[in-house]
């Protein structure tokens, strides 16, 4: 899981930290840096599934651009940039810091790449690790975050000794003994198989922004649903029959108690000759049509499909990943917010599928309730340097004489939250 993301000299940003729960929600209003933060988690995921620098801010055929390309992917005029990812360990006894600097001007390229163990208890790798007491290991990646090291040779070994060495009180070690090399031989395992999670962890975030209209076409089968959910209904048709069923039930579960009530059933099939596209359908109910026909997603409303690739996201994400629904309240009515935080809750909660949303949408800050307020940012910007800031919603001074007032979405509405930490500062 992703425990905290911190932005160095990123777009808008000068430094700023966002702490990531398993539902975490960002307000703010327009230009105040929402986005950048969402861009810098899919930067993030694009590289550690191999695309290169460039293209990751720049896009190529098959990846559109950040926002700026390289030119304004750090804040001006600096010519560089660091973002951090705070990443909890298998038995959540150690974070891991990934942590990538780069240059922007006069050539892209990487400055320095790493991951840092933290909060390391002295017994989690007893098997090769009892020869040292120290609390920070360092684990330079090198050349890359996907680079695999397989080979030992003398370069590495100097580099471990190093690490090894790093502490208060250095020992002296002999690198001949068969305890070393089963010491470094483990250390290499290891370190690979860091490198493996870390990947792991930021490949699996996707950046949800479902456009409707895409979602309406034939899709191809597919493993993973695309950020657009233009594939959804191949994604749905190319799961094993026994977990089709499950999420197709699931989904018509949670449909039915949309405000309209008439929707009873969503799926999808295999059509066309060879079978390797897939069409979304859904069934709709109503009192003087007792044998409805099935409808395609051609005829279905912005609103419902919208509605339908959260819930598909959600259902067909690997457990203990990272969700980002960017405006999550886009095309819906304000009527389906409640049933949407149930969904959110329910389903993120039973799959540990951590959730960052931002929003605008009054009705759903109230459907959260103010039980959310510890897990609401706030993004906002310097009224004299025009920095974009990241504030907890819990850290502003005034925030119950604000909540005595109204809602939390009263306040979002009548712009108080930001008008507070503007007469704050």
């Amino acid at each position: 899981m992703l425990k905290k993301l911190i932005l160095e000299n990123w777009k808008s940003f000068h430094y700023a930290e966002l702490p990531l729960d398993p539902l975490t929600v960002l307000i703010g209003t327009n230009a105040s840096g929402k986005s950048n933060v969402v861009e810098a988690l899919e930067f993030l995921q694009r590289i550690a599934q191999g695309e290169n620098i460039e293209a990751a801010l720049a896009g190529n055929k098959t990846l559109s651009s950040i926002r700026g390309g390289v030119e304004w992917a750090a804040l001006k005029p600096e010519k560089e940039f660091t973002l951090k990812a705070l990443i909890a360990g298998e038995d959540e006894k150690i974070d891991y810091l990934y942590v990538i600097k780069i240059q922007t001007i006069p050539e892209i390229r990487v400055i320095e790449e790493y991951i840092e163990p933290q909060l390391l208890s002295e017994n989690i790798f007893n098997n090769y690790l009892n020869i040292i007491n120290t609390k920070s290991w360092h684990f330079p990646t090198r050349s890359g975050l996907k680079e695999v090291n397989s080979t030992i040779n003398i370069h590495e070994i100097m580099n471990f000794k190093k690490d090894l060495n790093n502490n208060n009180n250095p020992i002296e070690i002999d690198t001949q003994t068969e305890d070393f090399k089963n010491i470094y031989n483990d250390y290499v395992i290891f370190k690979q198989k860091l490198k493996d999670y870390i990947i792991s962890k930021l490949e699996n975030i996707l950046i949800l922004n479902p456009v409707p209209s895409k979602m309406r076409d034939y899709s191809r089968l597919s493993d993973a649903l695309e950020s657009d959910a233009s594939n959804i209904a191949g994604v749905l048709a190319t799961l094993p029959d026994e977990r089709k069923a499950e999420v197709e039930s699931t989904l018509s579960t949670y449909i039915k108690h949309l405000p309209e009530g008439d929707i009873q059933k969503v799926w999808a099939e295999k059509v066309g000759r060879f079978g390797t596209d897939a069409m979304l359908y859904c069934q709709e109910q109503w009192k003087r049509d007792p044998s409805p026909s099935p409808i395609d997603a051609r005829t279905m409303s912005d609103g419902t499909l919208h509605f339908i690739a959260i819930l598909t996201a959600l259902l067909t994400r690997p457990e203990a990943s990272q969700l980002v629904i960017e405006e999550i309240d886009n095309g819906l009515h304000p009527s389906r917010a409640e049933l949407l935080v149930r969904i959110l809750r329910e389903i993120g909660s039973k799959r540990k599928i951590d959730i960052l949303l931002t929003t605008h949408n009054p009705a759903l800050l109230d459907a959260l309730g103010p039980e959310i307020v510890p897990f609401v940012v706030v993004a906002h910007r310097d009224s004299e340097t025009g920095e974009s800031k990241l504030t907890l919603l819990e850290d502003i001074e005034n925030l119950p004489l604000l909540l005595a007032s109204g809602t939390l979405g009263r306040l979002a509405t009548k712009g108080a939250i930001e008008k507070s930490l503007s007469d704050n500062k």
